[in-house]
């Protein structure tokens, strides 16, 4: 039996989108999570904002419930980079995140101008090194960087690094794409955090469905017709996992810590299975039946 190489497993804000960070830290560690990732600026204007800046009762109470249970903060997120000067913004989640001790602030390219976007990257990614943040950039199947290429080439061009979400990785042109699959084997070492869900095997309709489904109507990993396991098993071994499937109408039925304890179980099932398949993948290549 190979021994496998233990992975951190965290549970995504925007799977408890409204749960205060405090909260948030409490659910996971309860549920059986070792890190958290966390919403330090709202994304919506009909978002509950967390303030999590040096200083605010918010962000002493999180450390507090962190010491407690030992859950971390791995990431920090959002920032849609649209060709607007964002500066300020981003520094002050660098600060938020410093305080927290995450190590990545994930962003999102919304610029239809590439080279003004890659500029923006660049600029981030040395803003960063002093607070120990790397931006890492998110292809979104609805945004203008949809596929995995195109945000490993801005990434290695910028100095930063990519995050992987298995949602848009199936939603761009609809899933099960080639240049997907060779993108995400090419550019393994970009990637520092992998989110997991799972959804149908269907690409919605419209824009607007996309949207929906990725803010509010994800499934829990393993109980969709995603490869989730292939994908774990193309990335390193050991490379942390998130769990990041929002579900308004589960939350709403199981509660929190019950929607939490869930998408750990699942999480756990796939990360098993990608075992399984990385052993029999090795035993095969090895000659050993």
């Amino acid at each position: 039996m190979t021994h496998h190489t233990p992975r951190p497993v965290g549970l995504a804000q925007l799977s408890l989108l409204n749960t205060a960070p405090p909260d948030l830290v409490r659910i996971a560690a309860r549920a059986g999570f070792d890190f958290v990732g966390v919403r330090v600026r709202p994304v919506t204007p009909t978002e509950r904002p967390y303030d999590l800046q040096p200083g605010s009762p918010m962000l002493t109470e999180t450390l507090a419930r962190m010491q407690d249970t030992g859950v971390t903060v791995r990431d920090i997120e959002f920032l849609l980079l649209d060709g607007s000067d964002q500066r300020d913004h981003w520094l002050r989640m660098m600060e938020a995140g410093q305080a927290l001790g995450a190590s990545s602030l994930t962003v999102a390219g919304g610029d239809q101008d590439s080279a003004r976007l890659l500029n923006t990257l660049a600029t981030m990614a040395e803003d960063g090194r002093s607070f120990g943040i790397t931006p890492t950039l998110e292809a979104i199947s609805y945004q203008p960087v949809a596929s995995l290429a195109q945000a490993a080439g801005m990434a290695r061009e910028a100095g930063c690094r990519i995050v992987v979400d298995t949602l848009h990785f199936n939603r761009f042109s609809g899933g099960g794409d080639a240049g997907q699959w060779d993108a995400l084997r090419a550019n393994a070492s970009l990637v520092p955090l992998l989110q997991l869900c799972d959804g149908p095997v269907a690409r919605p309709a419209s824009r607007d469905a996309l949207v929906l489904e990725s803010r509010s109507e994800r499934d829990v990993p393993g109980e969709g017709g995603f490869e989730l396991a292939e994908v774990v098993a193309a990335l390193p071994e050991g490379l942390p996992v998130s769990a990041e499937a929002p579900s308004d109408r589960r939350v709403s039925e199981l509660g929190e810590l019950g929607w939490a304890v869930r998408l750990k179980s699942g999480v756990d099932a796939v990360l098993a299975k990608a075992d399984a398949l990385r052993e029999s993948v090795t035993q095969t290549k090895s000659g050993v039946q």
